[in-house]
């Protein structure tokens, strides 16, 4: 299995590079500077590149079997395209390369999940520091939707740094409305793992915490 994980260098994206390696996948790390991927191996590939560029994308895409995208960045405070330019592009190339697999980390708060994070998100985080940052979440997820590729929309809860649990919630009713929900990045690179081979949330959008 091949697969092509964009957005490596993040916090999500250097789980999903481990634990696809320990599952024995040959893995392709799509990075804007690889100087920030620590991690080597013989079945580990690092391409330089950036989701705003096509081309490069075009590149990274031809010959894998999934794709996997933990994209984010830091510009929380400023109107921001990044993730939905960015996720255009990563379809139009898998649509050029006939690649069909892609399953994509957004958030709980966005579509029919609004709400789910809890009042402290909901009513704070989320409307005066991340409001640039969701927005541009709903658009990237609305290009997915609107596309003819077999995706995953998996919107986990607060992310952590915790080691993984192995057990968590994931499904269409998953948050609360009143407390704020929570779930390591260890756990969400597990469960996006796991849709490479399942077929129970394609083309769906599974909320995820624990």
């Amino acid at each position: 299995m091949k697969v092509l994980i964009i957005g490596a260098t993040g916090g999500t994206g250097k789980q999903l590079v481990e634990q696809a390696l320990d599952r024995n996948y040959n893995v392709t790390a799509f990075v804007r500077k690889p100087s920030k991927l620590k991690i080597k191996h013989d079945r580990l590939k690092i391409l330089q590149g950036n989701v705003l560029d096509l081309d490069s994308l075009n590149k990274a895409v031809a010959g894998q079997d999934v794709v996997l995208c933990a994209l984010g960045h830091k510009r929380w405070l400023h109107p921001t395209k990044i993730l939905s330019e960015g996720t255009r592009n990563i379809i139009t190339a898998m649509e050029k390369n006939n690649l069909k697999r892609f399953i994509c980390e957004t958030s709980l708060g966005i579509g029919n999940s609004f709400g789910k994070m809890g009042l402290y998100y909901t009513f704070f985080v989320i409307p005066f520091i991340l409001q640039f940052y969701f927005w541009d979440k709903y658009r990237q997820e609305k290009i997915i939707q609107s596309s003819n590729l077999d995706w995953t929309i998996v919107r986990p809860g607060v992310l952590t740094n915790g080691s993984a649990k192995g057990k968590y919630k994931h499904g269409s009713k998953i948050g609360n409305w009143f407390y704020t929900v929570k779930i390591s990045r260890a756990d969400v690179a597990s469960f996006m793992l796991d849709q490479i081979e399942e077929k129970t949330y394609l083309n769906s959008s599974p909320g995820l915490c624990w």
